[in-house]
């Protein structure tokens, strides 16, 4: 393994850290938006439709998905702006 790769892996490891508090943030803002609730229904929450359910659970991966992708792109374009080479 190339050591840029390795020299990469902790800051990896903090941006996912980062990507998923931004992206829990963003999907309790965007349920708020939606489903007119502060709090997004839980799987086994029984007075919740299963509609309801399934569109936060589709939301959430949606949103943890782009954040995730956003944030580890633009953590391997810092880093070849910094070292001239591609972390992965």
């Amino acid at each position: 393994m190339k050591a840029s790769k390795i020299a990469y892996k902790p800051v990896g490891l903090a941006l996912g850290a980062v990507s998923g508090l931004v992206a829990s943030t963003a999907f309790k803002q965007a349920w708020k938006m939606i489903g007119h609730d502060d709090d997004a229904p839980d799987a086994t929450d029984e007075n919740r439709t299963w509609r309801e359910i399934l569109l936060a659970a589709g939301l959430q991966g949606a949103i943890f998905a782009v954040v995730k992708a956003a944030v580890d792109r633009a953590g391997a374009v810092t880093t070849r702006r910094l070292t001239g080479t591609w972390p992965g």
